[in-house]
């Protein structure tokens, strides 16, 4: 899987991806003036933007129609970026104990600045501190006393690349 590095995507350039991808998905297509609509921005300054996102390899246009759709990297930074909002809003609502409301703006303020490996470890740190799954070694478990309860179900998920893969946002995220 080609990555794109931790600092190459702006926090505007998420936002695009985020709601290219919601379009798609609750409607069957993205277009410029729908990218627009949903940003509350100009059809100009949304054209510039995709014109950058195209140049990284992350949406394309359709020839026949103009449907902005995500590429493949473009889906699996999606994914990567979907992941890393999630575990960074419960690990400050649950671990940390901020509100909902500060957990989903901080989140998305640091979603995108977070690496694949980082994240992976994040995951694995967070799985250690909240599952008591019988299939987690003894020496890697905590003691009781020290676990976290949150209601992100990381137990669902053996590796952080399987979470990462199955990422379709959380309703407590949304993406704009």
């Amino acid at each position: 899987m080609k990555e794109t590095s931790e600092n190459e995507l702006s926090h505007s350039m998420v936002h695009y991806l985020l709601t290219i991808h919601k379009l798609k998905e609750n409607r069957g297509f993205a277009r410029v003036t729908d990218i627009a609509r949903d940003l509350e921005l100009t059809k100009g300054s949304v054209s510039t933007m995709l014109n950058n996102l195209k140049k990284k390899g992350l949406i394309q246009e359709e020839d026949d129609c103009k449907f902005v759709v995500l590429t493949e990297l473009g889906h699996e930074e999606v994914h990567r970026i979907l992941s890393s909002r999630t575990l960074l809003y419960y690990f400050l609502r649950d671990f940390v104990g901020v509100d909902e409301e500060t957990a989903h703006h901080d989140s998305c303020q640091m979603e995108h600045l977070m690496s694949p490996k980082t994240s992976q470890k994040f995951f694995d740190f967070m799985k250690v501190l909240a599952c008591t799954c019988e299939d987690l070694d003894k020496k890697g478990q905590l003691p009781k006393s020290f676990q976290f309860k949150t209601t992100l179900d990381l137990c669902a998920y053996k590796t952080s690349d399987e979470f990462v893969h199955h990422q379709k946002g959380d309703t407590h995220l949304p993406t704009k």
